[in-house]
């Protein structure tokens, strides 16, 4: 080829009907009557100008990417080429429907070698985007399958393109191109002898398809994290505790913040006017203060328009003591977590007993996990929330030395590499003289991330200064995490061998 000055994607037009016609012949040599007429380009380009676009090098016509939108519905489960274009008159177009149909994507010979495959694609990409559309789809042709045919089934030849045992020119590519094959499709396209009249229905999701709602509410994609790095102290009643509390959701919802995290028995300082019971007394006592706290935290995430995870506090169950959360949205709805796994001085000094519920809470921010200290060192149970579509896992703990703490601090960063989600933990920090099996808190409030090129290098999107009362104020992106799903370096989730395990719940 001559050298390459100019390669600009544009708008299909009738002007360029001539050069897409013979392009068309040239690409397709081996298919009869391969090319559309001028009546069938005008339909296409007056339903759907959006859709059709050609690429020219140096001002000459290299190549162009047709497309309609179709109510997927009525063709998910199989189709020919015919059916989906409605006799090629293309009637099946709707711009009420949910999928972009690619009708036809070609280079010409000269051309090929420069990806300029792939810029179309990417267009077609963006386009379904832009239009919220749930996908792509399209039947791809497997042009060197007749040579397999007498000795493989579709399927079998599939598996070994996909395995790069064989290879398919337009198959390879188009997986390479992020498509993913859904259904064989028999008879799809009329004379296409090289693939033995099969084809492959090959899909694309749009991750960041939303699906249309009547109601005036959306699921936010940039979530504000407030985490509160909580100072032991004495107060002399609730209210001071309180007042406490309330100016940090003052102070996290002063910054417009989503979310505010509390530590793990945050509240423990009220244990000290029972000093003088044994450990085992004086926590119950305070279980008797978890229930109007819930209250005031309730009222407050409505009041400052904020949704609060109290941390954790005693709670007496049936005479039976646990450890739990609650998470106070700001619609009013109020939600209970348990801690799942005590620690052996938990069960020895205190008598706590493990909870048994496991689940994610849905929220205007999306799905979230919450897992107590302890908890968040067992992976199957930050695996199984992910699986239920987890994008925020929060983690409030209390932990006395700073061994302990790097337990926590290391597990919940791994737990965000592993589940390709967001991990936020915040601690108590200081002393309380006063109150026994509670003398001092090491704590350091932090905000994981997947470790990806979207993402910091070292996986920390934030981090406070250890040992120090304050507040950290981290921006996490969701629609980051469906990008890295679909086309992170690695895979975590998509890429589990489910063939050979499987993390199930009771």
């Amino acid at each position: 080829m001559e050298e390459i000055e100019n390669i600009e994607l544009v708008f299909l037009s009738l002007d360029d009907y001539e050069d897409l016609k013979q392009a068309m012949i040239e690409a397709y040599a081996k298919i009869e009557n391969s090319y559309w007429e001028m009546e069938q380009v005008e339909t296409l380009i007056r339903k759907f100008p959006e859709g059709q676009v050609a690429i020219k090098v140096n001002g000459h016509f290299a190549g162009c990417a047709l497309s309609i939108i179709v109510d997927y519905n009525n063709f998910e489960n199989g189709h020919t080429y015919r059916q989906i274009t409605n006799n090629h008159s293309f009637n099946t177009h709707t711009q009420a429907g949910d999928m972009l149909y690619g009708i036809d994507i070609f280079i010409k010979p000269r051309f090929r070698g420069l990806r300029l495959g792939r810029r179309l694609y990417d267009y077609r990409k963006e386009l379904c985007e832009r239009l919220n559309l749930k996908g792509i789809a399209f039947g791809g042709r497997i042009p060197n399958f007749h040579k397999y045919s007498s000795e493989m089934t579709p399927k079998q030849y599939i598996d070994k393109v996909r395995r790069k045992e064989i290879h398919d020119p337009v198959l390879d590519f188009q997986m390479s191109n992020d498509f993913h094959p859904a259904r064989i499709l028999k008879n799809y396209l009329v004379g296409d002898e090289e693939s033995n009249d099969y084809a492959v229905l090959l899909e694309w999701d749009n991750i960041y398809y939303e699906k249309p709602s009547n109601k005036a509410t959306t699921i936010k994609k940039v979530v504000r994290l407030g985490l509160v790095q909580w100072q032991m102290r004495l107060y002399k009643d609730v209210e001071e505790l309180m007042q406490q509390a309330e100016f940090f959701v003052d102070a996290v919802s002063g910054y417009r913040s989503d979310f505010a995290l509390f530590p793990e028995f945050f509240n423990a300082p009220l244990m000290a006017e029972n000093n003088h019971l044994g450990e085992a007394d004086a926590i119950r006592e305070l279980a008797s203060f978890t229930e109007p706290l819930v209250q005031r935290f309730a009222e407050l995430a409505i009041s400052y328009n904020i949704n609060i995870i109290t941390g954790s506090m005693p709670e007496l169950v049936d005479g039976k003591l646990y450890n739990v959360g609650y998470l106070c949205k700001r619609d009013g709805g109020v939600e209970r977590f348990e801690k799942l796994h005590v620690t052996p001085d938990e069960a020895k000094v205190w008598g706590l007993q493990g909870g048994s519920t496991l689940k994610t809470f849905d929220t205007d921010c999306g799905k979230i996990g919450i897992l107590i200290c302890y908890d968040v060192e067992f992976p199957e149970l930050s695996r199984l929330l992910a699986l239920d579509g987890m994008d925020i896992l929060f983690v409030p703990y209390l932990t006395d030395t700073q061994n302990g703490y790097s337990r926590v601090r290391h597990c919940a960063q791994a737990r965000a590499i592993e589940n390709e989600c967001y991990v936020a933990i915040t601690g108590s920090v200081g002393n309380l003289p006063k109150v026994h099996n509670m003398d001092i808190q090491y704590g350091q409030s932090m905000v994981f991330t997947p470790c990806d090129f979207s993402f910091p290098a070292n996986g920390i999107k934030a981090e406070s200064t250890p040992n120090t009362e304050m507040i950290l104020i981290a921006d996490v992106d969701i629609d980051m995490l469906r990008e890295l799903n679909q086309l992170g370096s690695v895979r975590t989730l998509r890429d589990r061998r489910t063939d050979l395990y499987e993390i199930k719940t009771k």
